[in-house]
């Protein structure tokens, strides 16, 4: 029998999001299904929290007050402790162009907003395949 101290971590998302609701949002759907949360509300507190922790996968909004998403998927590629992190963007911005630059950026993934629960999800067990967590189907 597995004790409860031999378990693995639950996986860490960066959530970049500046939008309040949203942020609040999802985050509350990552922490139902055991995900640790780190927030950021500007491209400044995602670059601090990096800084400090490696996540195991981010969620990026492309439009934040003090520079563009993409930007931040930029940093996060060029940094060797990040570079292979998993990036979802989550953008209303939904111009094939925008898509576009996002891989250019180094986007993993792209989710529109708005975005159903069960897409987020399906999005997150693509992208941490090997998670220990069970992910809700919901």
């Amino acid at each position: 029998m597995t004790k409860p101290t031999d378990m693995p971590p639950p996986p860490t998302i960066l959530l970049v999001e500046d939008d309040p609701i949203l942020r609040a949002q999802i985050k509350e759907h990552l922490e139902e299904s055991n995900f640790k949360v780190l927030i950021a509300a500007s491209s400044r507190a995602a670059y601090d929290q990096l800084a400090t922790a490696t996540p195991d996968l981010v969620i990026l909004d492309l439009v934040l007050p003090d520079s563009s998403g993409y930007e931040v998927c930029e940093h996060i590629r060029r940094d060797p402790k990040t570079k292979d992190v998993p990036v979802l963007v989550v953008s209303a911005r939904l111009l094939p162009s925008h898509r576009a630059q996002a891989e250019e950026a180094g986007a993993t993934a792209f989710l529109p907003k708005p975005y159903q629960r069960r897409e987020l999800m399906k999005q997150l067990r693509a992208l941490l395949p090997h998670s220990p967590l069970e992910i809700t189907k919901s």
